[in-house]
């Protein structure tokens, strides 16, 4: 009869660990996805941020050798991430794809391109704002003052890339916010409905001399091992979701890289921890406060 009933015991506790470990991974994917999806849309912002065009147009005494010295220059300079130089019919291609523009173009200049060599640069995303472009500016006007006769940016497109995105940004972190409440409400009920069933194993500790901390020891290891456990399993899950839609959906395409992949793992194996060991300490001081007769 006894061992029928420690059989019965251990098989509750084996579906109580399962059922936290089930619950955690499911908060965490959930977590995952507004996490994902603001990484994601972090490296969009970036890339987008990063695909920002400045013209810089020279005194007509240069010639394309100076230039192109120039160029060579500003290759070294740590605000920018690609220059290349311009040539005057490089520039004319620009009007390729309206071929009657580009012909009434060179009827009027016999055929020669009316724009001169110049060089254009795609800044590093942490300087593309109107002040991080302003200083940019500078530095170039103050390096080459009278070689550089101009700094062309659209200062319209500036401002959409930053604050378009920083509306999306505001959105993911609310909705982050609100799935941290709710995720920490629902694993820590979970956690404390695990306990339960070990309630009076942890009271007994107590009464024969067991000190807290002795107490809480292999309880918060198991919570460690929950909430890490849990995360990979988020994360696998993740990794499914993000598959299926860069195979099955033709209009999106998700890409990670290897430095985006650590930072959402560990995000998720942090908050996996971090709740799981939250939750459990609370739910065993809870039982470690209370008397004999109140466990029953």
């Amino acid at each position: 009869m006894a061992s029928e009933a420690e059989k019965y015991n251990k098989r509750g506790l084996q579906t109580g660990y399962v059922s936290v470990i089930v619950g955690i991974s499911l908060v965490l994917f959930m977590l995952g996805l507004v996490i994902g999806a603001y990484f994601g849309l972090d490296n969009l912002q970036n890339s987008s941020k990063e695909n920002v065009e400045i013209d810089l147009f020279f005194n007509p005494s240069l010639n394309e050798a100076d230039i192109k010295l120039i160029e060579q220059e500003l290759k070294q300079w740590e605000e920018i991430k690609a220059v290349w130089f311009v040539s005057p019919e490089r520039a004319l291609e620009v009007f390729q794809d309206d071929e009657q523009q580009l012909n009434e173009i060179k009827a009027i200049f016999d055929g020669e391109s009316p724009f001169p060599s110049s060089v254009t640069f795609n800044p590093k995303s942490a300087y593309v704002s109107i002040e991080g472009l302003a200083e940019i500016k500078s530095k170039l006007l103050s390096e080459y003052p009278n070689q550089i006769d101009d700094v062309n940016y659209d200062e319209n497109r500036v401002n959409d890339v930053n604050l378009g995105f920083l509306r999306w940004i505001y959105i993911f972190i609310a909705i982050g916010l609100l799935l941290a409440v709710i995720a920490f409400a629902m694993i820590n009920n979970t956690i404390r409905l695990a306990l339960y069933s070990k309630r009076f194993t942890i009271k007994t500790m107590q009464l024969v001399g067991a000190k807290p901390g002795f107490i809480r020891k292999p309880f918060l290891w198991s919570a460690i091992w929950q909430g890490l456990l849990s995360a990979i399993i988020g994360m696998a899950l993740l990794m499914g979701v993000f598959y299926g839609l860069n195979k099955y959906i033709e209009d999106i395409t998700l890409t990670y890289d290897l430095k985006t992949f650590g930072l959402l793992l560990g995000s998720l194996v942090g908050i996996g921890i971090f709740i799981s060991l939250l939750s459990t300490w609370f739910a065993l001081n809870k039982y470690l406060r209370k008397r004999v007769d109140d466990l029953y």
